[in-house]
């Protein structure tokens, strides 16, 4: 039986690994998990050998059980306490005119902390809203500035593709993304073309780098002069996923062609 798991704590928490202490898991099981202060709550992500806590920097803790009806019944009860909280806070906010956006809010399953995400421009003093915070709701307050990645995460919404967005489906961490690789998989350099909903460069271009990376080495440039079989040419544009390449020929003509049917020896 595997002896670790990977969790992903809460709704909008981190993946932690966590001492399955011998209970039957199942990838996609809610559970009850020991944290530093009290009880908390989670989702198996990941059992055994996926599940090898390398970059843990405390050792894991333990799972104390998989969540029965009761269990989820409060944590139902806390979801609706964390979005009457969530009002609260945004009044408080508005209130004393504080330069920040709140995102959401979750308690953990024993109520003893409240936790707010947020994001803004830079810092923010928000030492005397959460004192307020405390005494109304008589827990620990902890509030959390985000990215605006980590905010469509928790949003969640469409991208162009028209499937779920890739943050808040499967992408477990957030890599840095750069012009070049928009560059590399032939796309418009047009922020506009090439942002998500967040603002940000499209995660997909991250993760598809490699492929049009790899791509790239076996086709010619543009520009380059090439034997077809109708002829020599010059290579106008590059399609790596059908593996073709558009060149001109004499008398303006132009022509795609297989990739094996292009001579590079030229290049």
């Amino acid at each position: 039986m595997p002896e670790l798991a990977r969790i992903k704590r809460r709704t909008h928490g981190k993946d932690l690994y966590y001492r399955t202490m011998g209970i039957p898991l199942r990838v996609g099981d809610p559970c009850l998990v020991e944290v530093e202060r009290g009880i908390d709550y989670g989702k198996v992500m990941a059992l055994g050998k996926e599940a090898e806590a390398k970059d843990q920097k405390k050792p894991p803790k333990k799972v104390i059980r998989v969540m029965t009806e009761a269990d989820r019944r409060v944590v139902e009860d806390n979801r609706i306490a964390a979005g009457q909280a969530f009002i609260t806070c945004q009044e408080k906010v508005k209130e004393k005119k504080i330069p920040m956006k709140l995102v959401t809010a979750e308690y953990s399953f024993d109520r003893s902390r409240l936790l707010f995400y947020f994001t803004a421009e830079g810092r923010i003093d928000f030492r005397e809203l959460v004192k307020e915070l405390a005494a109304i709701f008589k827990t620990r307050i902890e509030m959390r500035q985000i990215g605006v990645r980590d905010e469509s995460r928790m949003r969640g919404g469409l991208g162009i593709c028209g499937r779920q967005l890739c943050c808040c489906s499967f992408i477990r961490k957030f890599d840095p993304v750069n012009v070049r690789m928009a560059r590399n998989q032939r796309q418009p350099l047009d922020p506009e073309k090439i942002s998500g909903v967040c603002g940000r460069l499209f995660c997909c271009l991250r993760y598809e780098d490699e492929f049009y990376r790899c791509a790239g080495r076996r086709f010619p440039r543009d520009g380059d002069e090439v034997t077809t079989p109708r002829g020599k040419g010059r290579v106008l544009d590059l399609n790596f996923l059908t593996e073709s390449v558009l060149v001109e020929l004499e008398e303006d003509l132009k022509l795609e062609f297989p990739l094996s049917e292009i001579n590079q020896s030229q290049r």
